[in-house]
């Protein structure tokens, strides 16, 4: 399901889309390519775009929330080789499936963003890094790029213009490292996707060695957008601090689970709402707001809480990807918990000895709880070697095994306790 619910805005993203009208023919008629348009035929200089990105406030919405227009300036334009443009969709966190939605029913939208971004940087490459378990959604973004070339939208002196560039699909193998934006680089290169030393970043040496800016598929499609109603408007739609609409992947215990397009800010309650309410009438528990890595958040908490990135990250939590995992009153959080610790450890790419070997610990005393087998003093175990990963790893996925353990124990203690001493669930779960 994809669908934008507005306080009396434009859908954009997501509007109005059914799989079938994806061609380019149908983004022309609702607007398409206009911004890159106008830009060329204006000769827009790349510094009013930027400008324009900057008013906007829009953050990063792959999870990280980095404002987008500032990331964009540290490109150094005036370098005299070749500098690379890299969209981000290997979409593999537990609870994320937004970007794939992206390219499977809007996916000219990503490519201008892209063109724009390039334009904007002085690029004249680039690459979309497609996770490897979507095999339908990198073909069709394949044929959008034939079309796009096909018009003259993609490829040497767009439009008439002095502008070229040069876009390529690069379909992943399945890792959920390579979403690290380093590792996705490495796996570019043809390498194993393991996660680089930084400094140096990116924007100074990326794809082999060169000048590379690295966005999520939603940061590029949301441009056009941007660029066509003004940063100003766009950053009224959102919070001061978080401009625009956020496409939010709502699973679990609801009604009607999909991907909701909504200004942020807009409370959770409203979401909850959107995708129609809690399955079966059944009461609301625990909510994970950002993604696998994002530290649980209770119901009751969540209820009062609006979906920006500062209000959930005052609530001890973060918005991440935008990839909320809803969960009722039956839900056992020791098996929940042992279900995301399993896929950190089968995921860590073994760099790190802290990820390498604390998550394979983590998901095993987890799994001994669980089992019947816990121990009073696992608990605070648990916390000391989610301590000793986090913070102490090359790249965030230490962070994201740790830090839902040390939010369950957080919120949840009690379950765990009760699971320990009585060496079966609190409650009758069915997952």
């Amino acid at each position: 399901m994809t669908c934008l619910h507005d306080r009396h805005i434009n859908p954009l993203i997501l509007a109005g889309l059914d799989g079938k009208n994806w061609h380019l023919a149908d983004y022309v008629k609702r607007g398409g390519y206009e911004s890159l348009r106008r830009i060329l035929t204006e000769k827009i200089p790349p510094e009013q775009v930027i400008a324009e990105l900057k008013a906007s406030n829009l953050r990063g919405r792959g999870g990280a929330g980095f404002p987008t227009g500032l990331k964009w300036s540290f490109m150094p334009r005036q370098f005299p080789g070749q500098k690379y443009l890299v969209c981000n969709t290997d979409e593999g966190e537990p609870g994320t499936f937004k970007d794939r939605d992206i390219i499977r029913y809007n996916p000219h939208a990503l490519i201008e963003g892209m063109a724009i971004g390039a334009y904007a940087m002085g690029i004249t490459a680039g690459y979309n890094y497609i996770h490897g378990e979507i095999w339908a959604e990198y073909e069709r973004f394949e044929e959008a790029l034939e079309e796009a070339r096909a018009e003259g939208f993609l490829g040497n002196n767009i439009m008439g213009s002095d502008f070229s560039f040069q876009l390529h699909a690069f379909h992943g193998y399945g890792a959920y490292i390579c979403g690290e934006e380093t590792a996705l680089l490495e796996s570019l290169e043809g390498k194993k996707g393991q996660p680089r030393f930084k400094p140096p970043f990116p924007a100074s040496f990326g794809l082999y060695g060169k000048p590379t800016t690295i966005n999520n598929t939603e940061t590029f499609a949301a441009v056009p957008f941007i660029l066509k109603m003004g940063g100003a408007a766009y950053a009224a739609i959102g919070k001061p601090n978080a401009g625009g609409t956020k496409i939010f992947s709502i699973s679990g215990d609801v009604e009607r689970p999909g991907n909701y397009e909504i200004p942020l800010g807009t409370p959770f309650s409203k979401l909850l709402e959107l995708a129609g309410g809690m399955r079966g009438g059944k009461k609301i528990k625990a909510v994970i707001p950002g993604g696998s890595s994002a530290p649980v958040i209770t119901g009751e908490v969540m209820m009062n809480l609006d979906m920006d990135y500062d209000s959930i990250a005052k609530a001890g939590s973060m918005l991440g990807s935008g990839a909320v995992i809803v969960m009722d009153e039956t839900r056992c959080m020791v098996k929940s918990l042992l279900r995301l610790s399993y896929f950190y450890y089968e995921e860590s790419c073994g760099q790190c000895t802290p990820c390498r070997e604390g998550t394979g610990w983590l998901y095993r005393m987890v799994h001994r709880i669980e089992h019947g087998q816990g121990r009073p003093e696992d608990l605070d175990m648990l916390n000391s070697i989610a301590d000793n990963i986090q913070g102490r790893t090359i790249c965030a996925l230490g962070d994201a095994a740790a830090m839902p353990v040390r939010g369950m124990i957080k919120n949840f203690r009690e379950e765990f306790a009760y699971h320990i001493e009585h060496k079966h669930c609190l409650v009758p779960a069915y997952i």
